[in-house]
C-alpha cells in the first residue's frame, strides 16, 4: 500500500512539473531622446509593462525597472513579465519616464503598445521628450 502511495505521488508530482509557474517572457528595448544633453550622474530610469485596457482606471503594472541612468542614450531594458498575468482581449503598454532627486526630465508621450503574443518587435525603441 505505501508503495502504491509513493508511486501515485510521484506520478501526480511529475506531472504537475511539466506546467513551469517560473516561466517568464521578457521585453527588450531602448529609451533614448532627441536633445543632445548628457543626463546627471544622479538620474534614474523607469520603464513599466502596463495593462491599460481599462479608461476609468489606474493601469496594472505587470513588470517594471528602475535604476539608475548608465551612460549615454539609447538606454537599454529589459523587463520579465509572467505570460499568466496576460488576458486575452487587453492592451498592454510600454510606458517610460527618466527622473532626477523625484522630479521629471523625460516622459514618453505617444503610446507604445506591445502584444505580449510572441510577434512583438524585439529591441523596442520608446522615445521620451523633455518635461517643461
Amino acid at each position: 500500500m505505501k508503495k502504491c502511495l509513493i508511486l501515485c505521488c510521484l506520478t501526480l508530482l511529475a506531472a504537475c512539473s511539466g506546467n513551469n509557474p517560473n516561466q517568464h517572457a521578457s521585453l527588450d528595448g531602448e529609451v533614448f531622446y532627441l536633445q543632445r544633453i548628457a543626463l546627471p550622474p544622479a538620474a534614474t530610469l523607469s520603464v513599466s509593462l502596463q495593462d491599460v485596457s481599462l479608461m476609468d482606471a489606474p493601469a496594472v503594472t505587470l513588470a517594471r525597472q528602475n535604476g539608475p541612468v548608465k551612460g549615454n542614450v539609447p538606454l537599454p531594458f529589459h523587463l520579465t513579465y509572467d505570460p499568466a498575468q496576460v488576458k486575452p482581449g487587453h492592451r498592454y503598454a510600454i510606458s517610460a519616464r527618466i527622473e532626477l532627486d523625484g522630479k521629471l526630465l523625460f516622459i514618453n508621450t505617444e503610446h507604445h503598445g506591445v502584444t505580449l503574443d510572441g510577434n512583438d518587435q524585439q529591441a523596442l525603441r520608446i522615445k521620451v521628450d523633455a518635461v517643461r
